[in-house]
């Protein structure tokens, strides 16, 4: 499962004065848990909180609590990396220093993150010892089946006032890596808080939404940053033998159903 921009804030406070991300943020946590597929691992693709405050990460770790799987978390460019590694010390996978960027085994899939985010910018970058470490890690797995993990997304989707703040340094570099190691199966991005996919070299690469505010879908130029509230979601990669992985887009909200389509083996008309 991969969620992404929880922004999530001190106990009572809303974000924009509207929107109790918290709320939304359970309401995610409780749908997960309530699937009944096996679930490996759930990946948060940055943006866990709103100010990068330690009590903002105190709360999210609250939130989180009640997920019986393997959490994973990335930075956005809201996060505080200090403060997120204080509060969620037992994940030894975020490291203690530099940027959060990691490797780990989720059933067959090998997750390779990244931390795109820069101190004080809302654009994503990767220096050139990310780069280097990217390509390495990359160069150990080449047999593996690879899923890349990252906040910014590295590709341009018509909304102008968030492609912005894209992936802005290093995306060449990340492009060309990515053109080399053709088993990199799917890039799972963020920040953009819309379901969005693209062909990017030979893989594809996604945006999850968030389970709160979702960003106006305006692709009209220059057209302004406005949010609205569009049902919350999370994304469902899951591998089918044979395949590549598959990408569905689950809702969180409840809805009406589900109906049988058949009854003691008739259509239901």
């Amino acid at each position: 499962m991969q969620l992404s921009d929880l922004h999530i804030r001190q106990p009572g406070q809303l974000t924009y004065r509207r929107i109790d991300t918290a709320a939304y943020l359970k309401k995610a946590v409780q749908s997960i848990n309530n699937r009944q597929e096996h679930i490996s691992a759930v990946v948060i693709t940055g943006d866990l909180v709103d100010f990068g405050r330690i009590e903002e990460y105190r709360h999210l770790a609250q939130l989180l609590e009640p997920l019986s799987m393997p959490v994973y978390l990335l930075a956005g460019n809201h996060d505080h990396a200090v403060h997120l590694r204080e509060v969620f010390s037992s994940h030894t996978y975020l490291g203690t220093k530099g940027p959060i960027q990691y490797c780990v085994d989720i059933g067959s899939i090998c997750l390779v993150t990244l931390d795109t985010s820069i101190k004080n910018g809302s654009h994503g970058e990767l220096g050139a010892d990310q780069l280097a470490w990217l390509s390495h890690t990359l160069d150990l797995n080449k047999d593996r089946s690879v899923v890349v993990a990252m906040h910014h997304p590295p590709f341009l989707t018509g909304i102008q006032h968030m492609d912005q703040q894209n992936l802005k340094v290093g995306n060449e570099s990340f492009k060309q890596l990515i053109a080399h190691h053709k088993n990199i199966q799917h890039i799972i991005c963020g920040h953009v808080h819309r379901p969005i996919s693209i062909q990017y070299e030979h893989t594809v690469a996604s945006i999850a939404p968030s389970p709160a505010h979702q960003v106006a879908l305006d692709l009209t130029p220059d057209g302004p940053s406005r949010w609205l509230l569009e049902p919350g979601a999370y994304r469902v990669l899951t591998t089918i033998p044979g395949q590549s992985i598959v990408n569905h887009l689950a809702y969180v909200d409840s809805f009406d159903g589900p109906y049988p389509f058949y009854e003691n083996g008739r259509l239901i008309d």
